[in-house]
């Protein structure tokens, strides 16, 4: 008799907790739907005066206003110009993270719209158009509207949300430290310690309403290469007195490129090896005693991306040898493999599929785009999603892609964006209490 009482008490708490749950779910639904026209107008001014990566210091400033005038806790100058807000819950329970990056792009804009940026600002010295060519400007409006949500339920969470505004996520200036990987260095998972992190990013080729994921690897790591050739110079009528640094870099992109096709197995993973740049001569009738190219490799797998750095070195070293040349070989890592931890997608996607409807989240393809969301995946669980910012009926191979001049998003999407980070947080939490 006393099992039958205690089963039946547990069932009857359950329903009152789920219950309980589903009533917050109609108040986020309720106060996402009434904040879209003051998210919209945050992102529009965003929009309009973008900043570039370490340097978004009046984002910043009113991202902290807003936190503030919420109640919740604000750290600010985190990883340079980061803002961490922190909202403690009514009831005890684990730590989640929300995260937006903040930063534009050195991108000069041609969308013929009212709040069409004209920004300008110095980028590696050089003068440069500014724009929010990615959507970061999405993103933060997105959470700041999030948090508005979260701490207008603050009695009723079962834990602590900390909201991580970073910056730089396209990478930092030259010579300076940013992003992820500085704000993680700072100890922005710690104090109070984070248990799990959320991140979304909004998708110009992703149809509104609808939700990509994809478990375990989504998307590449990206590192940068350089390679230095020096040759011996000569005129350009003589070439027989030279060796060519030109020829010889030649044959080495021609190299680079069977790495992929040859040293890859395609069936398991994906990978990529591109040059970008190369620098050499002054003079079209002189041969150039040096040159210099760079490039990127993106990969899924850390295998992979083991063997690839080798082979680069391989082909490029063995190559000069071979035309008498000095090859000299740098590889930096910069982004991680943005990595969705496979069980706790597992658990959160009937959640995105509770707000978005079932046969709107979609698995896809992983991503040889990079992501330094990646750096907090690599310390803590997380999953990273894509929300769909491309107009109803649009053809993605004919929509303009992130990073270009006619970069564009549909803002109907944004409530959507903030009704998942909200019953993100709120299951994890139900999921994770302490009873």
């Amino acid at each position: 008799m006393k099992k039958i009482i205690l089963f039946t008490g547990l069932f009857t708490y359950s329903i009152f907790v789920s219950a309980q749950n589903t009533a917050l779910k109609a108040t986020v639904a309720q106060k996402a739907t009434s904040l879209e026209s003051k998210v919209i107008s945050w992102r529009r001014d965003f929009h309009q005066n973008p900043e570039l990566g370490n340097r978004e210091f009046k984002t910043s400033e009113k991202i902290a206003a807003h936190l503030r005038s919420l109640g919740i806790e604000v750290q600010t100058g985190v990883a340079k110009t980061g803002v961490v807000g922190i909202l403690k819950g009514g009831k005890p329970g684990p730590v989640v993270a929300l995260r937006a990056d903040m930063d534009a792009l050195p991108v000069k804009e041609r969308v013929n719209i009212p709040f069409a940026s004209k920004a300008m600002g110095e980028y590696n010295g050089q003068e440069v158009g500014v724009m929010h060519a990615c959507g970061h400007d999405s993103h933060v409006a997105m959470l700041m509207g999030t948090a508005e949500i979260l701490a207008n339920i603050k009695s009723e969470l079962k834990g602590t949300v900390k909201f991580i505004f970073q910056p730089a996520e396209e990478g930092a200036p030259e010579g300076e430290e940013g992003g992820a990987a500085l704000m993680v260095k700072e100890g922005v998972l710690e104090n109070p310690k984070v248990d799990v992190i959320f991140g979304l990013h909004i998708s110009a080729q992703t149809e509104v309403g609808k939700i990509n994921y994809r478990p375990k690897g989504a998307m590449a790591s990206s590192d940068w290469f350089k390679i230095k050739i020096k040759g011996k110079q000569a005129h350009g009528a003589s070439p027989w007195q030279s060796v060519d640094p030109i020829v010889t870099a030649s044959q080495i992109i021609l190299g680079l490129q069977t790495i992929v096709s040859r040293n890859v197995n395609l069936t398991e993973s994906a990978a990529v090896v591109s040059v970008g740049k190369v620098t050499a001569g002054v003079r079209s009738n002189i041969i150039p005693e040096e040159l210099e190219m760079a490039g990127t490799i993106r990969t899924l797998d850390k295998k992979v991306q083991e063997m690839i750095h080798n082979r680069v070195k391989q082909i490029t070293t063995n190559i000069a040898e071979s035309a008498g040349a000095i090859a000299e070989v740098s590889i930096t890592k910069q982004t991680l493999i943005t990595y969705n931890d496979p069980t706790l997608t597992e658990k959160m996607v009937p959640t995105l599929e509770d707000v978005a409807g079932k046969n709107n989240v979609v698995l896809t393809p992983a991503a040889t785009g990079a992501e330094d969301f990646s750096y907090y995946q690599d310390k803590i669980p997380g999953l990273f999603f894509f929300l769909g910012g491309m107009p109803k009926g649009k053809n993605p191979t004919e929509t303009a892609s992130h990073h270009t001049p006619d970069f564009y998003i549909d803002e109907s999407g944004f409530v959507l964006g903030m009704k998942a980070m909200s019953n993100l947080t709120l299951d994890y939490m139900e999921m994770n209490a302490k009873k």
